[in-house]
């Protein structure tokens, strides 16, 4: 057993998220210590855990850094179910600076599911090409405007049923669309989420889908959407895969630093 609540990291090549969703990758996968309860929220020169004191000041830390991408197409206009649907479809597996170009694209030459289920597959794939991907990308963004139009009228309804429904859209997907286009309290788990959370302290699950089932059974409903505009930039740019710049961190303070081997 590691010492003082410290993770070990292990190497797990399997698929972590559910249908539709990116896996985690073998960086990401973190297998935490079994440490008692009081004993992680009283480590050594770090603060009780204040989970709206850290938001707050993650907040202000990334006010420099681009939005994460859906939070980004929302504001460009783009914030119906559907769009938002779309887009995280194509952001599956693929950095922001490629699937943001990339969903502007698709909905400027199709804005509506009628317009992209006229579309073929091929004129889709066109559009797409930067994502990882494209080609069976292509064919689920079409499938989810064919039936778009045909079984709900062109309007996709605030359901996390029926949009996970829909082959290749996981819960990652469902939630963020639903977040971001219906207000609904949803917390949406990307490799991001997952792994800050999880470095923090805060929660200690091995996969995205258990630390999302952690995370609703213990972060404020009035966090549930936010958690992922707030730590997508802070995840790139802060809290990174390797080599965190906890020197510069604005929640150091509150961090476990779970599995921290080394950092900026």
């Amino acid at each position: 057993m590691a010492k003082h609540g410290r993770a070990r990291r292990v190497r797990d090549d399997s698929p972590q998220t559910g249908r539709g969703d990116e896996p985690a990758t073998p960086r990401d996968v973190v297998r935490p210590a079994r440490v008692s309860a009081p004993a992680r929220g009283a480590v050594r020169g770090k603060r009780p855990f204040d989970v709206d004191d850290v938001l707050a000041r993650i907040e202000t830390a990334i006010a420099p850094f681009d939005k994460a991408a859906m939070f980004e197409l929302a504001g460009r206009g783009h914030a119906s179910v559907f769009e938002q649907l779309v887009a995280c479809v194509l952001s599956i597996r693929t950095l922001d600076e490629v699937s943001l170009p990339a969903a502007l694209r698709l909905l400027g030459a199709a804005p509506t599911p009628a317009a992209l289920a006229r579309l073929g597959e091929d004129e889709i794939d066109a559009l797409i090409r930067t994502v990882t991907f494209h080609r069976p990308k292509a064919a689920t963004v079409r499938a989810i405007a064919r039936r778009t139009v045909d079984e709900f009228g062109g309007v996709l309804p605030c359901d996390a049923g029926v949009l996970t429904s829909f082959r290749g859209v996981g819960p990652k997907c469902a939630h963020l669309a639903l977040g971001v286009a219906c207000g609904e309290a949803l917390i949406s788990v990307d490799v991001h989420v997952h792994r800050v959370t999880n470095r923090w302290g805060y929660v200690a699950a091995t996969t995205p889908e258990r630390t999302m089932a952690e995370l609703q059974e213990k972060l404020p409903k009035r966090h549930w959407v936010d958690i992922n505009r707030l730590l997508v930039p802070f995840g790139k740019h802060v809290c990174t895969g390797r080599a965190p710049r906890c020197s510069t961190c604005p929640v150091l303070a509150y961090c476990r630093q779970v599995g921290v081997t080394a950092h900026r």
